[in-house]
């Protein structure tokens, strides 16, 4: 089986709040974007959020982060995953990526937040036991996955949730 890897962050030293997946599926990857995948409903909700056209470059989405203080980043630099479902994951492959300097770099950092279960799951277990000290003052939040293999929850419901982000 063939390890993926993630992409870099997305974020000014700045940032004062991280959106974290687990790792990006298939068509991410293959678009080289965070929440590729057209059914994704990520870029719809930031659009709300944020008012902006969903539908500007990939680009421009990014630099209104940027602007609103928000990195996007991924628990895991590399693993192996047959397919795009976080619970295809091996779990002997993950390696998470360094948050040491990525945290350092970014002290105005407040408030960390999941873009699903198994990102927070992913976190607890590789990363914030060795990063006590430096998520002392960060909140870390769960959110429902903006997935479309989550479909427990529909798009308004999501939406409200994910309104936490700008409070």
């Amino acid at each position: 089986m063939k390890t993926i890897s993630g992409f870099a962050p997305t974020s000014v030293v700045g940032a004062r709040v991280l959106i974290l997946g687990s790792m990006p599926g298939i068509a991410s990857l293959e678009r080289r974007q965070y929440y590729g995948h057209p059914r994704n409903v990520f870029w719809r909700i930031m659009a709300e959020l944020f008012d902006f056209d969903v539908n500007i470059s990939y680009k421009n989405r990014l630099e209104k982060m940027d602007a609103e203080g928000i990195a996007l980043w991924d628990v895991l630099k590399t693993c192996q995953r047959p397919s795009s479902l976080d619970a295809d994951i091996v779990a002997s492959s993950v390696m998470p990526n360094d948050f040491s300097e990525f945290l350092v770099q970014r002290s105005s950092m407040r408030k960390i937040y999941f873009n699903g279960a198994k990102a927070e799951a992913l976190f607890t277990r590789h990363v914030s036991r060795n990063f006590v000290s430096q998520l002392a003052d960060v909140q870390l939040h769960r959110l429902p996955s903006t997935s479309p293999a989550y479909a427990a929850m529909g798009y308004t419901q999501k939406l409200s949730c994910w309104r936490a982000i700008v409070a």
